[in-house]
């Protein structure tokens, strides 16, 4: 087996007090990713994973594969606003989709901006755009190589120029246009010192208004409280133009407050609506004085509210749809009917109710999977939603409201036999008598023998559900002959709020445990074995596969942890780190640094172990969880990696954390990953 010679990791002599423990962070200074030395590392580190990579056999067919599978037509959903169509294409290869403008749905497309051109080698994306209600303006966002940061900038639809209105300095905000289109609403940050654009620490968002032709600099302050400097602003105009509707976050908790300012009313004050952060409130819609809100307040699978905003207090609140069995995700007000988007487990339904609530009807919809969309305007003739599920690319149906016919307006025709594969369910037994639903999508016909190379993936957090879609990136796994699984796991949210609340916090190993349980069914149920059993997760996915495979190498052939949160003592000093307090706690709390050292990926490496074969991936330019995380991991996986097991890190450079990549780099990465899965799962 190959012997391999890593590249030294400097250990230097840091240690951290935590409430009188001691605990070592010899390889701090990769944290430092700006540096000579850490550049030096970065440099050597790369070169021994691709030389690995390269020689591997099947890595030049997977890549050749996966740009077949890559190469189909794609679209975005539609926006009707004015006299024009808005929607995204993609002829397959293209780095980055291209925003088009259209007069009607089977006209002739024109480009209104292809952000192709917008640099070399394709890492500058179109991260939002917004238009206006009348069509004429379209503000929009891109980001540079991967980061979170925002430059908005306006484009005049007719003449396809952008006027000279430029905004800085915008993360986590989109933009909202006031009625006459004369500016828009966002939220920013003050700008980073020099150096620290892509690690400094983000606090005191403040909410601007920005008139269209002036300067950044003559932005109209709006709303900001310096009294918390964790607070976010989210800003939403009302469709009839009265209500600044203002989304108040603070951390990665839904939890939020909701500030509301009468725009017809010049001198009118933002004033609180909802408050308290004890629940969920997205906004809806509004009718006069009425503003509808969808909330897990009372309900933990989430219900419909209207509030008045001339009596908001909450004894005046009234329920619109009571909660369901299943759990509501999104809610649109298009005419007089609510448009609901649920999940029955994993799975997508969709229904219609009345003003009052009533239920209608069900959408039919064309199988087993997921369902988005029923977004536009009131008055609209027209709504489109989307399908997809693991083996079927999304298409896009319309839906039209005034007889409820429903038409395929674009169907992908991918290189992909769908029909010879299938999706399947079982469950799970976590250490707690948990059941955990595992979906399991192959070949028809899979054999039970224990030898199938598979590969289970799960998040497990920040109350995001994971439902079936399709990835070509899956399918090029799948056509190489593997099992793709996923599992349900705590922390998610796929059964309401109880379910993610039983995997945050003091109850994290709890997540852990399910994914652990997953791995153990497949295996029990002789779909794989150890050996054959690949892990891979992304983000606080990545602490999943992190956390794992330090507890249970034994059970795994090889791991996947993808741009993961590694350094659960440190992650909230850097960036937006700190808003994840909520969902794992913080090392500054003694009991929760119990809790945290306990599961830390980089702290629980042991010396001496034979851990599987481990393919870290991150990215150079990732301001969410810092690539110092990934850093730190490797080296101290490659100083106890006890046997010849390959304990590599592949470090993708101009990009983030995963928003924006370009078609390319995801082709090379999946590449990548993919053959060291075949040439290590045996």
């Amino acid at each position: 087996m190959k012997t391999f010679d890593y590249p030294e990791s400097l250990r230097q002599d840091v240690t951290d007090d935590y409430h009188g423990t001691d605990v070592a962070d010899p390889y701090r200074w990769l944290e430092d990713t700006e540096s000579e030395a850490t550049a030096r590392w970065v440099e050597a580190q790369n070169r021994l994973t691709n030389s690995y990579l390269e020689q591997l056999p099947q890595r030049a067919g997977l890549e050749q594969r996966l740009e077949q599978l890559w190469n189909y037509e794609r679209f975005g959903m539609p926006v009707h606003r004015g006299d024009t169509f808005f929607y995204t294409h993609n002829d397959g290869l293209q780095d980055q989709s291209v925003l088009y403008k259209a007069d009607s749905l089977d006209a002739d497309r024109q480009v209104l901006l292809n952000p192709n051109r917008l640099s070399e080698d394709g890492t500058v994306a179109l991260a939002a755009w917004r238009p206006t209600d009348d069509g004429r303006l379209v503000a929009y966002a891109t980001a540079d190589g991967g980061s979170d940061w925002r430059t908005y900038r306006v484009r005049d639809v007719a003449s396809g120029e952008d006027l000279p209105d430029v905004i800085e300095w915008v993360k986590f905000s989109g933009v909202a246009w006031n009625e006459d289109a004369s500016g828009f609403f966002y939220g920013r940050y003050e700008a980073p010192a020099e150096g620290e654009e892509l690690t400094g620490t983000n606090y005191n968002q403040t909410l601007y208004f920005h008139a269209i032709g002036t300067s950044q600099d003559e932005d109209v302050m709006v709303y900001r409280r310096p009294d918390h400097k964790e607070w976010g602003f989210q800003p939403e105009v009302s469709e009839d133009g009265r209500w600044l509707v203002i989304n108040n976050w603070k951390g990665s908790e839904p939890q939020n407050q909701i500030f509301l300012k009468d725009l017809s009313r010049e001198e009118a004050a933002v004033e609180p609506l909802i408050e308290g952060f004890d629940a969920e409130y997205s906004f809806i819609a509004s009718d006069g004085t009425t503003l509808y809100f969808l909330t897990d307040h009372e309900a933990p699978r989430r219900r419909v509210i209207a509030i008045d905003a001339q009596q908001p207090q909450r004894e005046h609140w009234r329920e619109v749809i009571p909660e369901q069995e299943h759990v509501l995700e999104s809610v649109n007000l298009l005419g007089k009917r609510f448009f609901t988007v649920g999940l029955d487990g994993a799975v997508g339904v969709a229904q219609i109710h009345a003003l009052d609530g009533t239920l209608i009807k069900p959408v039919p919809l064309p199988g087993l999977g997921t369902v988005g969309g029923f977004g536009g305007r009131r008055d609209a003739k027209q709504t489109f939603f989307t399908f997809t599920n693991y083996v079927t690319p999304p298409s896009i149906y319309r839906f039209d409201l005034q007889d409820d016919s429903i038409e395929l307006w674009r169907k992908p025709e991918v290189d992909f036999p769908s029909d010879q594969y299938e999706t399947t369910q079982g469950f799970a037994t976590s250490a707690d008598g948990t059941r955990v639903p595992v979906l399991i999508t192959a070949r028809k016909g899979l054999r039970r023998d224990g030898t199938n190379k598979t590969l289970l993936y799960a998040y497990g957090g920040f109350n995001i559900s994971i439902t079936p879609q399709f990835s070509p990136a899956v399918a090029g796994w799948l056509d190489a002959g593997g099992v793709y699984v996923v599992a349900t796991l705590r922390g998610g949210g796929e059964f309401g709020r109880q379910w993610h609340e039983a995997g945050m916090q003091e109850k994290k190993q709890n997540v852990f445990d399910d994914f652990i349980a997953a791995a153990e069914y497949l295996i029990a149920e002789k779909v794989t074995r150890s050996e054959s059993l690949g892990i891979y997760g992304r983000s606080n996915g990545g602490l999943l596969v992190g956390a794992v495979m330090t507890q249970r190498p034994d059970l795994f052939g090889a791991c996947l942890p993808a741009v993961g949160v590694m350094d659960m003592l440190r992650f909230h000093k850097f960036t937006i780190g700190w808003a994840w307090v909520t969902e794992f706690g913080s090392s500054d709390d003694p009991e929760q640094f119990q809790t945290l050292l306990k599961y830390s990926p980089l702290h629980n490496l042991r010396p001496g172990t034979c851990y599987p074969a481990t393919l870290v991936t991150t990215a150079d330019r990732d301001d969410r969880v810092v690539p110092g995380h990934s850093f730190k991991f490797a080296a101290a996986l490659q100083a106890a990696q006890s046997c010849q097991q390959p304990a590599l890190i592949r470090i993708e450079t101009r990009a983030g954390h995963g928003a924006g990549t370009p078609v390319s780099k995801f082709i090379e990465q999946y590449a990548d990953m993919w053959a060291f899965l075949l040439a290590n799962l045996r």
